[in-house]
């Protein structure tokens, strides 16, 4: 195949939907064997790896992202039967859930409240301006939830996302630190922890590394935190003065 032909190909390619959505999946399977051979760190989560793979090929292949998504969007459409699907594993430890609901909604909206206060705090003692602060506030939270958050309260929306993927990748790293150093073992306490700190990053390495039943927790952790800190944020930011 001459060079005249490759460019062709190229051509259409690089004008097809199914570019998008080969190469997310390219990215991810790679940047899943990258996670492995790091040992599973935290810090190489196949998520940010895959981000970054994507972003890198993007840039060089000078496709923009409104193009990308084009082609990208059925695995955005999937998003929402995955988060529904975590119901599942939830419907199966509903005793369990039923018996620690009183712990469970104040453990929530204790840590909302840390959350989002602690973020404003720091970031008014730091001198950061108000649509920092604004996009910062709801870091806690899913990514889809934190930027329609963002974006109502006057924050920016890509910002909230970037700063949402930081914040689960650090409760990734710490989460089995803090709860091997505070002698934490029970598997419903580390799942709802996870998910309530880092929301899909910690549900996807509970289910992954600490079992069904911490999955459960932290997918349960995951949407009541999104769906509380859309009530209580407003409120929160009012008491600071934003």
């Amino acid at each position: 195949m001459n060079l005249a032909a490759l460019d062709e190909l190229w051509v259409y390619l690089s004008g097809n939907p199914l570019l998008s959505l080969l190469a997310t999946l390219v990215a991810f399977t790679l940047a899943t064997r990258i996670n492995r051979l790091a040992k599973c760190s935290p810090f190489a989560h196949p998520v940010i790896v895959a981000i970054a793979l994507l972003i890198g090929f993007l840039l060089l292949a000078g496709i923009d992202y409104a193009t990308y998504f084009e082609g990208a969007q059925f695995i955005h459409f999937m998003l929402g039967p995955a988060t529904v699907a975590l119901a599942i594993p939830l419907f199966d430890h509903r005793e369990r859930v039923r018996r620690m609901l009183v712990p469970i909604v104040l453990a929530c909206l204790t840590g909302i409240v840390t959350a989002v206060s602690s973020t404003l705090a720091i970031g008014l003692l730091l001198g950061a301006r108000p649509e920092t602060l604004l996009s910062l506030a709801p870091r806690s939270v899913t990514s889809p939830i934190a930027m329609g958050i963002a974006e109502q309260i006057g924050g920016i929306p890509s910002l909230a996302a970037g700063l949402v993927l930081l914040t689960g990748s650090v409760g990734c790293a710490l989460g089995p630190w803090l709860f091997r150093r505070l002698d934490i073992e029970d598997p419903s306490v580390q799942g709802f922890t996870m998910g309530l700190a880092a929301h899909g990053f910690g549900t996807a390495q509970s289910f992954a590394s600490l079992g069904a039943m911490a999955g459960a927790f932290a997918g349960l952790a995951m949407g009541l935190t999104g769906m509380v800190t859309a009530f209580l944020l407003p409120l929160i930011i009012s008491l600071f003065g934003l």
